[in-house]
């Protein structure tokens, strides 16, 4: 009988098993101040560290909670019209009320992908997409 391809990797104990107690990532994108003010006045993230090289920004460190992000400016290395956020989305929960995060949102100008709604596996959940195309799904646990 052949071995699971989903489980056997990890078949040997939990205790050796991978375990993790936190995840930050790093976005490039097109227009630092852009995205800077997307993430911190529409979404509401905090800034954590600014990061400058002769004078510009180059990057910068935000906050929300226990989650943090990178912004960094695309160099062109790569092409400057290369698609971003393609096939990947983050997914932030929170203790918050979902729609209240989503109202914020909305009232500093930013543009839902999908309205807060209910799902089967019991948390309510919206969608947005930032000024690159990352793909974000706000949720929390159903009251």
């Amino acid at each position: 009988m052949s071995a699971n391809p989903v489980t056997s990797a990890n078949a040997d104990t939990e205790a050796e098993a991978f375990h993790a107690i936190g995840l930050s990532c790093s976005l490039t994108v097109k227009d630092i101040e852009k995205s800077l003010a997307w993430y911190r006045d529409i979404v509401g993230f905090v800034v954590d560290q600014p990061y400058e090289r002769d004078g510009k920004l180059r990057g910068v460190a935000l906050k929300a909670g226990a989650v943090r992000i990178l912004l960094n400016v695309d160099d062109g290395g790569r092409g400057w019209d290369r698609v971003k956020g393609e096939g990947f989305s983050l997914q932030f929960t929170t203790s918050q009320r979902v729609d209240d995060v989503a109202d914020r949102i909305k009232k500093h100008g930013g543009t839902l992908e999908s309205e807060p709604a209910d799902m089967p596996w019991g948390a309510r959940v919206f969608r947005v997409n930032d000024p690159d195309g990352y793909k974000l799904l706000i949720s929390s646990p159903r009251a």
